[in-house]
């Protein structure tokens, strides 16, 4: 029987507290869970493994029983491993359940088929859980489904065709939505039990990095290079947006890194779509393209003029 370190499986450190965890878990469990990698074998057996940590850390009875053995397994490898570990004094006796936990058998056999959702090792030494039917309806279990959007999308609103189980679902997603936004699809979730109405699948948002343009909340920052002839003098200047480009007027003796505000220039709010944030642009300073003998000659003169000055 090979032993399973838990902690390592759900990427934390022994002395983890219960919110820690959870948290871990939780992540995991929405990264690798069948409904978001359909037909991947490899994802269904990480999320066996997630689960059936997270079943043996969550429960402290459990935990304490896994963290003595865990101790006394280290210490037999740090003695060499000789011979074979004795698993006697932590195996539960041939049969015996150690505890129950409610779920579907639909919704069982729909993620993991036939096979045991824990391993050996986890049945050797807590027992197989037995599982209980619930009484009457019940609810079906909401899912949570990663999806990665570009900037652009998130602008103008997008739809995704997405495979849930053996459903395909086409699922828009709002204007305005940011990372973090949970987009809720009512009754797209799993199938109740015993004529239990169904979950909610609910889409959480990533909007992916743009090369253009940062964001903060509904405000767009941008950076746009701008000639020091025109930084001194005054002038205009192109700058992308979002939806186009604009003309942004210099004001003479402009700064390096100097801001300006274009309001109602960056993304759409949320809640209230036909609202916009603001667009921020930082000027670069940087030299003209080209500039000819008579220019850098120029240049020197001024140069020279403005030193007398302070000279004198």
């Amino acid at each position: 029987m090979d032993f399973k370190d838990y902690y390592a499986v759900l990427g934390i450190s022994p002395d983890a507290d219960e919110q820690t965890i959870k948290k871990a878990y939780r992540k995991l469990a929405r990264q690798y869970h069948p409904d978001v990698n359909p037909g991947d074998r490899q994802a269904e057996e990480r999320f066996k493994e997630i689960n059936e940590a997270y079943e043996a850390l969550s429960d402290p009875e459990r935990r304490r029983k896994y963290d003595q053995l865990r101790e006394q397994y280290q210490r037999w490898q740090q003695r060499g491993g000789v011979g074979e570990f004795d698993w006697g004094p932590w195996q539960t006796a041939p049969g015996q359940t150690v505890y129950t936990y409610t779920v579907s058998p639909e919704d069982l056999e729909d993620l993991f088929g036939s096979e045991s959702p824990f391993s050996d090792f986890f049945g050797s030494i807590f027992g197989q859980p037995r599982t209980v039917a619930p009484r009457g309806p019940q609810r079906g279990r909401d899912i949570e489904f990663p999806v990665d959007i570009s900037l652009e999308e998130a602008f103008h609103g997008t739809t995704r065709s997405l495979q849930v189980g053996n459903r395909r679902i086409e699922a828009k997603i709002p204007v305005g939505a940011r990372t973090g936004t949970r987009v809720r699809l009512a009754g797209q979730g799993r199938p109740g039990i015993a004529s239990g109405p169904p979950g909610d699948l609910y889409l959480l948002i990533n909007v992916l990095p743009h090369a253009q343009f940062e964001r903060d909340g509904d405000d767009l920052t941008t950076t746009v290079p701008l000639d020091c002839f025109t930084a001194i003098a005054g002038g205009e200047v192109r700058v992308p947006t979002i939806d186009g480009s604009v003309m942004l007027k210099i004001p003479p003796r402009t700064q390096a890194d100097q801001v300006f505000r274009l309001r109602g220039k960056g993304m759409p709010r949320l809640e209230r779509p036909s609202e916009r944030g603001d667009l921020f642009v930082r000027v670069k300073l940087v030299l003209p393209d080209t500039l000819s003998d008579a220019d850098v000659e120029t240049i020197r003169s001024l140069v020279r003029e403005r030193g007398g000055k302070k000279k004198g």
